[in-house]
């Protein structure tokens, strides 16, 4: 069973997708703490990165002993005006992408390589990408805690579910993989890019060619990405059997 560590402060390339997405957005800020001065903070900062780098590449060899493939993700921006550590103004999806846009051919799960990258990216989050081992449904929070009420009264089965700060509820299942009939794909608002959450607050079902942010992720403000329901290595339950449970509860809020 994963422990849920936190931590997050990387570097972002210069091949980050945010690029990609276009003019606009806002700007958003960071507010940080004071500073500390002399050597005592130079120890302690030192000590903290060190820790982050621990427990991100911790987590990251985790995922992978579960044969999570994982990849580095952008995160808060510890300086400046910005909310994400990539070079996009107005990032649309601050600290929840990762930092390259190659993410879905880097993804691995060699531990070497996972140590490489957080050596190098200490603060750097962990990117899962989906339709591979499982898909996810990305819900409300407030419709993943009805979700996960009933399903405890109904019995059903349920598989690891992580929490985006007190926005999001993130269920894993079973991954549909890519069906031979295209006819049989779920596309659609329930196959939906992560940057565009705030446009489709909704139910999102990621599959092939997206992604999630995985624990001990932080976000901007302060907001972490933390179990609810570790993963322990059991059989993901099918994605068919939540859908509706997550349907009717988003539905309900």
């Amino acid at each position: 069973m994963l422990s849920p560590p936190f931590g997050v402060n990387g570097i972002i390339d210069s091949n980050d997708p945010c690029t990609a997405l276009g003019e606009g957005g806002i700007m958003l800020a960071v507010s940080g703490g004071k500073r500390q001065g002399g050597k005592a903070g130079k120890r302690q900062g030192g000590k903290r990165q060190r820790g982050r780098e621990r427990d991100m590449a911790a987590a990251a060899r985790d995922y992978a002993g579960l044969g999570w493939p994982c990849s580095p993700g952008a995160h808060p921006s510890a300086v400046g005006d910005r909310a994400c550590s990539c070079d996009r103004i107005g990032c649309p999806d601050p600290a929840a992408h990762p930092v390259a846009a190659t993410w879905a051919m880097q993804a691995s799960v060699d531990p070497e390589v996972l140590n490489r990258w957080w050596s190098e990216r200490p603060d750097a989050n962990i990117i899962l990408p989906t339709g591979r081992v499982f898909d996810v449904f990305d819900v409300p929070a407030a419709a993943g805690v009805m979700a996960l009420a009933r399903i405890a009264r109904e019995g059903l089965p349920v598989g690891p579910v992580a929490a985006m700060g007190d926005d999001r509820y993130l269920f894993f299942v079973a991954t549909r993989g890519a069906p031979v009939d295209e006819d049989e794909w779920w596309s659609c608002h329930l196959d939906c890019f992560p940057e565009t959450v705030t446009e489709t607050p909704g139910m999102r079902w990621h599959c092939r060619d997206s992604y999630v942010v995985a624990p001990p992720s932080v976000l901007p403000y302060g907001r972490e990405v933390t179990w609810v329901r570790p993963p322990d290595g059991s059989p993901l339950p099918d994605p068919l059997r939540l859908l509706e449970v997550l349907s009717d509860s988003c539905e309900a809020i």
